[in-house]
């Protein structure tokens, strides 16, 4: 592959998306492919702290706005220094969350402004948008079922309330229905075997059209 390729993954809370991340890695490394792993807030020394600052501590530390620029100057420095270094290698990357769950959870779910959302991802994101994004769609009562008691401390949006994370799903839909070129929603309820088999067909379809 001359270029490389970006992959994001979206979703709700407790959707799985880690581990997809996760298995779809190795599948691409067990087929010869150089893959780049990372997440969003975070990918970073910097990104990391803020990602402290934004999934701790008391859901209403911060207003959406707050949230919407704390996670683009993760991204810059995550794009800058992670991302377009490795496209530009030629590998895949692979990251757990990007600038959807921005517009899903700051913008359609919250209250921050979606025109100072979109003038970030214009200045920011630029041309530097994945390639493709699995949505991974799951009722949100289960979804935060599955988180339960991870104890991670990184908890603060599963504490927003259901009513939210209800906004959320229909935010995500909202974006993959806006976005049919790039996303594809798979039903993140069934067995993970079946949801990464899922992807990994999706997958084959972008890398031969790549090829």
């Amino acid at each position: 592959m001359a270029e490389g390729t970006f992959i994001t993954f979206e979703g709700g809370e407790g959707a799985g998306k880690s581990l997809q991340v996760t298995r779809l890695a190795e599948r691409l490394r067990a087929a010869g492919r150089k893959v780049v792993t990372t997440r969003e807030p975070g990918g970073t020394e910097m990104g990391g702290r803020i990602r402290a600052l934004l999934v701790t501590g008391d859901p209403d530390s911060l207003d959406s706005t707050a949230e919407a620029l704390l996670n683009y100057a993760a991204r810059e420095m995550h794009l800058r220094d992670v991302i377009r270094p490795a496209l530009a290698e030629g590998k895949v990357v692979i990251s757990d969350r990007f600038m959807d769950s921005t517009r899903a959870y700051q913008g359609y779910a919250g209250d921050c402004p979606l025109a100072l959302i979109e003038a970030l991802e214009r200045d920011v994101v630029g041309g530097t948008k994945p390639d493709l994004t699995f949505i991974l769609d799951i009722d949100p009562a289960e979804g935060l079922a599955r988180t339960h008691g991870r104890g991670n401390g990184e908890d603060r949006f599963e504490r927003f309330g259901l009513a939210f994370h209800e906004k959320l799903r229909a935010a995500f839909l909202r974006i993959a229905e806006e976005n049919p070129q790039r996303c594809v929603v798979i039903d993140a309820t069934r067995p993970w075997e079946q949801v990464a088999a899922d992807i990994w067909r999706e997958m084959e379809k972008l890398l031969d059209g790549a090829s």
